[in-house]
């Protein structure tokens, strides 16, 4: 019988990724088992994070050996890895659809080159350096001048007015997620507008459409597909982002932010800050309960994926 070889390391080489995701789903399950078992569902909603008495004798709950005093509550910090997200999401997209369209038909090609050049190597600064300049730069700058005068000028809109804060939190997250994620979306859709149907372009020109309401109207609604789709793999950067949001989230703890400018912790940054203290844990709970955290991590972009296709099916049924 002849195998065909090509065809077999074909759908091996295909295969390997779905594979890789399931088999890390099935280790983080695994792993963090028991702190599934011990949290059960009020783990999502309560904001009551405590490793407990680390230098204590263990304690058995509900047939789980624990530290005296444990608890484990992540709801803010759900909340901080999706508002920051969100947030970042929202800062980007105009800014990134803009620079697309300024690189790509708003400029002479000579410089368009040089240009695209320098915004695609943005993209490829590691997250700690944009994590050292926020902290370096940005939270300084946000806490001492421009949170306060946006606190004052703003007061009269919810969720911009109240305390200004030091610099540290969701806003100076948000907009250091939004520098990284810029890029990422912009190089995406400015090879995508290049690859456009001259004559899409010219049919708008020859009905009185000047350039940008060209773009605006026939060359963007085009790219929707593209748009969406470069649009879920920034989320999910923003979403998974680690040391930059470290430097810069304020690393709050059991706290829920009350307005812009407050202190947060995402998912990603508080398994990094945390896990050393974790590893004191003579049980092992409270690294199984960061384990969880990952899975729950993991299951959020699964569902932002999975709903990404879905909205890409119904664009594709209308």
């Amino acid at each position: 019988m002849k195998i065909p070889v090509f065809r077999t390391a074909l759908v091996t080489t295909a295969s390997f990724l779905p594979i890789s995701l399931l088999l890390l789903i099935i280790f983080l399950v695994v792993y963090s088992w028991p702190a599934i078992q011990y949290n059960q569902f009020h783990f999502l909603w309560t904001n009551d994070w405590n490793l407990g008495n680390l230098y204590g004798n263990p304690v058995t709950v509900n047939g789980h050996q624990i530290m005296p005093g444990a608890k484990y509550g992540i709801w803010f910090l759900v909340v901080g890895t999706v508002a920051s997200s969100v947030l970042a999401m929202l800062i980007a997209m105009p800014i990134a659809i803009g620079a697309a369209y300024f690189l790509s038909e708003g400029i002479r090609k000579t410089w368009a080159g040089p240009l695209s050049l320098f915004v695609d190597l943005l993209a490829a600064i590691p997250s700690v350096v944009y994590g050292l300049w926020g902290y370096a730069l940005l939270v300084p700058l946000f806490g001492h001048t421009i949170f306060p005068f946006m606190a004052t000028t703003f007061s009269f809109i919810p969720f911009l007015n109240g305390e200004a804060g030091s610099g540290y939190g969701l806003l100076t997250s948000a907009f250091v997620l939004a520098v990284m994620i810029i890029p990422l979306i912009s190089a995406t859709l400015r090879e995508s507008i290049l690859m456009t149907e001259p004559a899409l372009k010219e049919a708008g020109l020859s009905l009185g459409l000047n350039r940008l309401e060209v773009f605006w109207h026939i060359v963007l609604p085009k790219l929707r597909t593209v748009l969406i789709g470069v649009g879920i793999l920034a989320l999910g950067r923003a979403l998974g982002e680690t040391m930059a949001v470290l430097m810069v989230s304020g690393n709050a703890l059991n706290y829920l932010p009350n307005n812009i400018y407050a202190p947060i912790s995402t998912m990603a940054a508080f398994i990094a800050s945390q896990l050393d203290s974790a590893l004191q844990d003579p049980t092992n709970m409270a690294v199984e309960a960061l384990s969880e955290i990952a899975l729950v991590l993991l299951l959020i972009t699964v569902v932002v994926n999975i709903a990404a296709r879905m909205m890409l099916w119904m664009a594709k049924v209308r």
